[in-house]
């Protein structure tokens, strides 16, 4: 996991590099290392920890170049070192690379390089991809007598070093013996290339470029760029030329940035009002009570005569299709199961042409994932995409995709990713229910009624930021919590103690509050915090059975000594006799209550996380996108 920036242009390198490598800290921050070139000559800066450390180097050791590639790392192979900081060299310097990805294969070449006389420097994978590099490489000084495997081009040396390489990649490749080119590739982890007046970039995603340029294109697989002062060109690697489409990205760059917040992800949970408004807007009409969705090669024929869903994915998205599986089952009435994308492809899964297997990923770049959406392919299985970055890898070999419209999100705790694929399942649940005939117009009305209202609904829980800080202050000295909830409410309890876990570094776990006297009741003991999902919509029977059962939870918990802190309703009465704590929601239908109540659990987490001192943009042994296994 990590974040590759290059530039070759008319500006100053370096700014350009040091920026795009800040917007990427969120992708690795364990190192960081850039190299340019200028008149012929190579020069390379890296340093452990974080960005602020490698700007210190540039500092004391300054560094200037026309072009030139950056990188920021999250340690795969090899301790988290300067010796093996990225940017890494050929053992004659000749030529440069950073990763993303991990070589599968490099300790057989590595053997082999070695016993034709290589030396190597580092433990890392990707050394070994600058040495296959520059075997293949004669430069300049080439003569007509070069073996067949030897090319004065630096791109052809790649492609002849790539087909080499077994394991997924993500490369951006300069040398001193081809001057004024980068060459740019993409076998798995995600590559964007940016067009500029004059200036043109690669880059691991989009916002490392966006202040720049909003114009560009994803590489696929097996593509490979080369960017000159001139233009790019581009082909696949057995050299045959291919066009990729180019998108103007209408992100405004602001969306990159703090904005006046003193993290991203506090930023980030207050920008979900936006993030639900921009998911439903113009996929939806009050009026008729119809969803309309774009991107959308699945016919209603398809979605009329399905037997099954299948959804897949991981951490936080999971979440979300657990919660997904609810609403779809019971506004469209199909079984849903839900799987981690890391084990779906490993049992073998039950699929045929009435399977859809929906894969949600903020990214749309996640290894598991698309690995589990190859899969379903593979066994004649159709899949919809829930994802949030336009052109990405998972949208791109979908039938069919919603996106979620939430914008850029750097904290690695996501927040707005998970409300806005909540919006986006619960739009889909409205349409397949309306598609396959068991959802009438009058209800499909109320439901999107209901989801119109949520935004400013967002709004007033967001004003709850004092009261959830003071919360904070009670509880961030505390080693342990317990999340419960019901229904849809457990995919909430479990994102709650993932944030906890993700932000603060406290151990939470979460249960279906109906499990209780199965195990969890052994681990209360006096003051132990226990977060309870315990909203009701006052108007369903359904609600109120769970809110009943909830509330007898609730007693065996505190007649246990537990701590309470209770999330309930507007007009609650019967939870407030029992809770030390309370946060009063706005009423919704339950299926909606959940993206109302992930946020003050999200600000619970942010606020405990700053007390503790913790880097809640950047936690520890994470990374924002799982883009190798």
């Amino acid at each position: 996991m990590s974040g590759i920036i290059g530039y070759i242009g008319n500006k100053r390198v370096v700014p350009v590099l040091l920026e795009g490598l800040q917007r990427l800290q969120y992708r690795g921050y364990d190192s960081a290392g850039l190299a340019v070139i200028r008149e012929g000559k190579l020069e390379i800066r890296r340093a452990t920890g974080k960005l602020r450390n490698l700007e210190e180097v540039i500092r004391l050791h300054p560094l200037d170049g026309t072009y030139g590639i950056g990188h920021t790392r999250w340690a795969t192979h090899g301790a988290p070192t300067e010796e093996n900081a990225h940017p890494h060299r050929d053992c004659h310097g000749t030529v440069v690379v950073v990763h993303n990805g991990i070589i599968e294969n490099y300790l057989e070449l590595k053997k082999q390089l070695e016993d034709e006389g290589h030396r190597f420097t580092t433990e890392t994978d990707t050394e070994v991809i600058a040495h296959l590099i520059e075997k293949h490489l004669n430069g300049a000084a080439a003569n007509s007598g070069s073996s067949p495997a030897k090319t004065e081009s630096l791109e052809e040396a790649v492609r002849l070093a790539v087909r080499q390489l077994t394991g997924v990649f993500a490369l951006a490749i300069i040398s001193t013996k081809d001057l004024h080119k980068i060459v740019a590739v993409r076998q798995g982890p995600p590559a964007v290339i940016g067009l500029g007046k004059d200036e043109y970039f690669v880059a691991s995603d989009v916002p490392a470029i966006l202040y720049h340029t909003r114009d560009l294109f994803f590489l696929a697989d097996g593509d490979l760029a080369v960017l000159t002062p001139h233009g790019v060109r581009l082909s696949d690697f057995d050299g045959h030329p291919v066009t990729r489409r180019v998108q103007h990205i209408t992100w405004d760059p602001i969306l990159a940035e703090k904005g006046g917040f003193r993290h991203f992800t506090l930023k980030e949970i207050y920008e979900q009002p936006r993030a639900v408004r921009d998911t439903t807007l113009g996929r939806i009409s009050p009026e008729s009570g119809q969803v309309f969705l774009d991107e959308m090669e699945i016919s209603e024929e398809d979605f009329r005569s399905l037997r099954d869903i299948k959804i897949v994915a991981a951490g936080t998205s999971r979440h979300a299709g657990l919660a997904g599986k609810i609403m779809i089952e019971r506004l469209a009435r199909v079984p849903v199961e839900v799987d981690y994308a890391s084990e779906f492809r490993y049992r073998d899964p039950l699929l045929d042409p009435r399977t859809l297997t929906i894969l949600i990923t903020q990214s749309g770049e996640t290894a598991d994932t698309i690995a589990a959406q190859r899969e379903a392919h593979a066994k004649g299985s159709k899949t919809l995409a829930i994802c949030n970055v336009l052109g990405s890898m998972v949208p791109r070999e979908a039938n069919g995709t919603i996106y979620t419209h939430a914008g850029p999100e750097i904290g690695v705790g996501s927040t707005k990713t998970f409300t806005s694929q909540l919006a986006g399942l619960y739009l889909f649940a409205v349409y397949l229910g309306q598609t396959r005939g068991v959802l009438s117009a009058a209800d499909a009305k109320k439901l999107l009624a209901a989801l119109t209202a949520l935004p400013k609904q967002l709004e007033s829980v967001l004003q709850k930021d004092e009261e959830i800080e003071d919360l904070a202050r009670l509880f961030h000295r505390s080693t342990d919590f317990l999340f419960l909830g019901r229904g849809v409410h457990f995919p909430v309890a479990l994102e709650g103690a993932l944030k906890m876990k993700k932000i603060s570094y406290i151990h939470a776990e979460a249960y279906p509050a109906g499990e209780m006297k199965h195990g969890p009741n052994a681990l209360i003991t006096d003051g132990l915090p226990v977060v309870v999902i315990a909203t009701c919509n006052w108007e369903s029977p359904y609600s109120r059975q769970r809110y009943e059962r909830t509330i007898s939870n609730i007693k065996e918990a505190k007649a246990r000594g537990a701590t309470i802190l209770a999330l309930v309703t507007e007009g609650d009465r019967e939870v407030r006799a029992t809770a030390d704590h309370l946060i009063v929601l706005p009423l919704t239908i339950g299926m909606l209550s959940t993206i109302l109540e992930v946020v003050p659990l999200q600000l619970l987490a942010y606020h405990i996380g700053v007390l503790r001192g913790c880097d809640v943009d950047q936690p520890r042994n994470l990374a924002k996108s799982v883009t190798v296994e």
